[in-house]
């Protein structure tokens, strides 16, 4: 899976890419990730990307046409058209069904836009018919954050990137009825004053299953 990943703060997303699971998922071939500096594709080289918005609203947006050259380069680039996502608070609501989808699309090539400030010009999002997601009712000033939970959330579920028992029983999962997964202990079985509960160290599966059953939140 290919992502081409628009934004103002190349340097903020690479070390995070580069690192744990997916510096994996990249280096084992499972996943490219394409940064772009938005202010590279400025109007007239001035690198300046934002513009105030009609209507007397507070702050800037990012203005149409270094985003418009950006998107149609990239899609040039790759001989096709590919499927746009932005992260926003206006958008579909993620959650592990969404994210799921987005794994297993046939489609292997995403372009994702980290918005700032107030967020895009309307119109990219109409003319590209990009797909708006937000990852929570709130607020981040860094629009990258919100794109790196959702390329997280999306590439660990690729299969091979990590081992398929650790994915079947999770929060979410269809294993766990899309409940929230149980607590985890490990040794010693004594901590502070803190101890194991006496089902998980019984060795009877019974028990265990009927504790895991009983502790796995709705």
């Amino acid at each position: 899976m290919h992502f081409h990943i628009i934004t103002l703060f190349p340097e903020v997303l690479r070390p995070y890419l580069e690192t744990s699971i997916m510096g994996r998922a990249q280096e084992g071939g499972f996943v490219n990730f394409h940064l772009y500096n938005l202010a590279d594709y400025s109007v007239k080289n001035t690198r300046r990307s934002d513009s105030r918005p009609y209507g007397g609203f507070p702050g800037t947006i990012l203005a149409p046409e270094p985003l418009y050259n950006l998107i149609t380069e990239i899609e040039s680039r790759e001989w096709k058209q590919i499927h746009k996502v932005f992260l926003t608070p206006r958008g579909e609501l993620l959650n592990q069904e969404v994210l799921e989808k987005f794994s297993q699309r046939e489609e292997k090539d995403l372009i994702i836009i980290c918005g700032h400030y107030e967020g895009i010009d309307q119109r990219i999002i109409e003319l590209f018919n990009i797909e708006e997601i937000s990852i929570g009712e709130y607020v981040l000033s860094s629009w990258e954050l919100s794109s790196l939970v959702f390329i997280d959330g999306m590439v660990r579920l690729i299969p091979g990137v990590i081992s398929r028992e650790s994915l079947v029983e999770e929060s979410y999962s269809k294993a766990l009825n899309g409940r929230k997964e149980y607590p985890h202990y490990t040794r010693p079985e004594v901590f502070q004053w803190l101890q194991v509960p006496k089902e998980l160290i019984s060795g009877n599966h019974k028990k265990i299953e009927e504790w895991k059953n009983k502790h796995t939140k709705i």
